[in-house]
């Protein structure tokens, strides 16, 4: 995904860091570098804002507990590839 603007961070590196910067486990340069860049950038704060519900609904279902590691790579495969195929113009419904 890209919005076409040129930013100090690419589109794609801030989508792919948005669980890390959820769960707050990035420095505080990158935390700042991610803010601007979804501050600036409507289609990336748009993915983040569904991104960020997501990993509400996983942790809710959990009960508070972290997610399991094989479901949160199962989800972030599927949010990759809906990406991609939302990058080439081919938009499925499941």
């Amino acid at each position: 995904m890209s919005c076409g603007e040129p930013h100090e961070v690419d589109c794609r590196d801030v989508l792919e860091a948005v669980y890390v910067y959820l769960d707050g486990e990035v420095d505080h340069d990158q935390k700042h570098l991610i803010r601007v860049h979804l501050d600036e950038c409507s289609p990336c704060l748009r993915e983040f804002g569904v991104e960020q519900e997501v990993k509400i609904l996983v942790a809710r279902g959990c009960g508070g507990d972290r997610a399991p590691e094989s479901l949160r790579l199962a989800v972030l495969a599927r949010l990759r590839a809906a990406r991609v195929d939302v990058d080439a113009g081919d938009i499925r419904t499941e």
